[in-house]
């Protein structure tokens, strides 16, 4: 052949290629309310700037016929490219593709692009859309899974690891997403389950629909697998979008500074209001709002343990941290389910140099048998372990209620807070005062223990937390030097 027919010849190989499974896959695809694995990567990157990977890859496996199987990208496509004009690895597979099952080769491919997402210190997205292992490669499938598995572990810390369940994850493939830092699904059509309902039918005889199982809400409201659930695919992309806006392309840079309009001199009146009436439950994420940046909180878990408020925002441009106890649900008490969405969220920040900002208002711990039983004190010493482990700037505001171990769960200066401030409605003590009995729980008795930094104005929040953070955001801190602490699990 002469070089028009060699050029000839790529571009028609690669129109196959990218044909996937061929018109009727990608027919049934769509009629399950589902995008093509190619769809949803020019929906998730800028326009022009995806570059793939190993497009011409193919499997070894000859068991069971598989030799005469054409398998195009072997179910799987990789590469890099831009979101919001920041460098992004992706891989996402192809359900047109023989289910986008995972086998030996599958898992190569996205190996090969991990360890490329850390030689050049980028985040990695994972698109999962998969009937799970290839059982007609028997312990190869297993190999590749494993593989993965390892990386992910190794990685983690490192760059960001973002998965989205687009459509199943069954099996052993829903630990890699587990082992990432944030799990996204789509309602009605993702479902994650390590066994499958049928599986469990066979073994308890309990007949379970997928949904009910494995289904977006169960993994976001009862389970806490996951962190966000769309409404669709495309809100699930630009769900993405936004997470990836707060947090840096590795663990050696800073989070991405965004210009605001939003005067840090902003103040809010109806801050001055908010606790009036003692006992009343009003709404932390409304607090949080009117002291952000242009009033935009991205939550991450709302819907999972809703006493506990967690996720990102800006101040002044800069990202940070939130976790926030919320009086509207259980008087903002901790539980299992809190402590462990608070400790993901400053354990997630702290690897990435994104500063934590605490907000405080809460009675105590859930006084339940059920809750000590299951293992209360392990779950709650998990958050104060993150909160003295991180070593990013910490910023905690007590709006109002701090005794006792709520005091201490929710990061003073004896876990490392840099800077305590207090509104003139907390209440720091080391109980809650009863029907009788006089204790001065007012912060002017910790602040003159130094426990407390700063008494100040509700509605000048903003205004000092903004000076607060530009002041910390050069800290550095050493530690003493060990291969890893034993965190209570």
């Amino acid at each position: 052949m002469n070089t028009s027919q060699k050029i000839f010849y790529l571009q028609e190989y690669t129109q196959k290629i990218r044909a996937g499974g061929g018109t009727k896959a990608v027919e049934k695809q769509h009629s399950e309310g589902k995008l093509t694995v190619r769809e949803r990567i020019e929906k998730l990157l800028d326009p022009d700037t995806f570059m793939e990977t190993d497009i011409f890859v193919k499997h070894r496996c000859t068991n069971f016929g598989m030799q005469d199987k054409d398998i195009p990208s072997d179910g799987v496509v990789t590469g890099f490219g831009k979101i919001d004009n920041r460098p992004v690895c992706l891989y996402g597979q192809d359900f047109t593709v023989i289910g986008g099952t995972l086998g030996r080769t599958q898992g190569e491919k996205i190996c090969k692009l991990m360890d490329l997402a850390v030689k050049i210190g980028i985040p990695i997205v994972g698109l999962l859309d998969s009937a799970g292992a290839r059982i007609q490669e028997g312990v190869d499938a297993m190999y590749g899974h494993g593989s993965i598995f390892y990386r992910n572990t190794l990685y983690s810390g490192v760059i960001p690891q973002i998965s989205a369940i687009m459509g199943s994850c069954a099996g052993g493939a829903s630990y890699s997403p587990a082992l990432t830092d944030f799990i996204f699904m789509v309602k009605d059509t993702s479902k994650m389950f390590i066994t499958g309902p049928e599986v469990i039918k066979a073994v308890t005889g309990e007949l379970l629909e997928s949904e009910e199982l494995g289904g977006a809400m169960t993994h976001n409201k009862i389970s806490g697998v996951a962190h966000f659930a769309a409404e669709n695919e495309e809100e699930c992309l630009a769900m993405i979008k936004k997470l990836l806006s707060y947090i840096p392309s590795n663990n050696r840079e800073k989070p991405p500074r965004i210009e605001t309009e939003d005067s840090i001199k902003r103040e809010e009146e109806s801050l001055n209001t908010v606790t009036d009436e003692r006992g009343c439950s009003y709404d932390m994420q409304e607090v949080i709002k009117k002291i952000v940046d242009k009033h935009d909180f991205f939550q991450t878990m709302p819907y999972y343990a809703p006493n506990m408020l967690t996720g990102f925002a800006r101040i002044g441009g800069e990202s940070i941290g939130i976790i926030a106890n919320q009086p509207k649900f259980k008087a903002g008490c901790l539980d299992i389910d809190a402590s462990d969405k608070a400790t993901h969220q400053i354990r997630f920040c702290n690897s990435f140099n994104i500063p934590l900002v605490n907000f405080v208002d809460s009675i105590g711990f859930i006084p339940e048998m059920k809750q000590e039983c299951n293992g209360l004190i392990r779950h709650s010493a998990k958050v104060l372990y993150a909160y003295a482990e991180a070593t990013v700037p910490k910023i905690t505001v007590v709006i109002g209620k701090a005794y006792s171990s709520v005091y201490l769960a929710m990061c003073p200066h004896e876990l490392g807070a840099d800077q305590v401030l207090a509104w003139p409605t907390a209440e720091i003590a080391l109980e809650q005062p009863r029907d009788g009995v006089d204790i001065d729980a007012s912060p002017y008795l910790a602040a003159s223990r130094g426990m407390v930094d700063m008494v100040i104005e509700p509605k000048k929040t903003r205004v000092v937390l903004s000076h607060t953070l530009q002041n910390l955001l050069s800290k550095s801190e050493k530690r003493p030097l060990k291969k890893h602490g034993n965190m209570p699990m």
